[in-house]
């Protein structure tokens, strides 16, 4: 089973129980059925502070992923996932956010790949 804390206050117009329903669709369109991972929502200036310190860019973004276990086969316990962040107002569609951030924690990357990871994210996003 897939374990998701949602760490903050999710926005009135993402209830927690669809932050994890959303969050064990994209894990699952991955073949991931069990694990851990986490979906915090934050403000300006920490989206801001933590896309300097991991990416260099002095900017607010929507949605950042930190993957932990990534690829790796995990041979003891859960598999750790690892932190999808997202900051409310900075992000047009709530929803796209948890899924595009997982898809990341499950390895996907629409930066490298031609399409595929947009692909998926659009079609979980219309069932």
């Amino acid at each position: 089973m897939l374990e998701v804390d949602v760490i903050g206050e999710p926005p009135l117009l993402l209830p927690a129980a669809e932050v994890l329903r959303l969050a064990d669709l994209a894990a699952a369109s991955a073949g991931i059925y069990d694990g851990h991972l986490a979906v915090q929502f934050v403000d300006a200036v920490a989206i801001a502070a933590l896309n300097l310190e991991h990416r260099g860019k002095a900017e607010e973004t929507d949605v950042l992923s930190f993957p932990i276990d990534g690829d790796t086969p995990v041979t003891a316990g859960p598999r750790e996932l690892g932190d999808v962040v997202i900051c409310p107002e900075h992000t047009v569609d709530l929803r796209e956010a948890v899924v595009h951030g997982v898809l990341h924690l499950v390895g996907m990357d629409h930066e490298a790949d031609a399409g595929e990871m947009l692909a998926l994210q659009a079609e979980l996003l219309s069932w």
